[in-house]
């Protein structure tokens, strides 16, 4: 969604995410690059990050790290009410 072919790394033992540019704390990445859509970083972020657990640490391109649980009742664009709500 961010860009076509962006990676996320996760290393399970250490619940540690490197996200890039997918998801920042208490917002989201850009789509308004070519190729870049909206619905589909909505879709990894919340089928892809959200089921590896809300106590995994996430390191974001650049910002403040933060967790997928914190994100998930708070951020914005894809606080579990926020979603249920559209």
């Amino acid at each position: 969604g961010h860009t076509p072919g962006h990676v996320i790394f996760y290393h399970q033992p250490s619940k540690l995410a490197v996200v890039g540019d997918v998801i920042f704390q208490g917002s989201i990445g850009r789509t308004d690059f070519p190729r870049g859509n909206h619905q589909d970083l909505i879709n990894a972020i919340t089928q892809k990050l959200w089921p590896l657990g809300d106590d995994v640490t996430f390191i974001p391109g650049h910002g403040p790290t933060s967790q997928f649980g914190y994100e998930r009742k708070t951020n914005a664009f894809v606080a579990d009410d926020v979603l249920a709500a559209r």
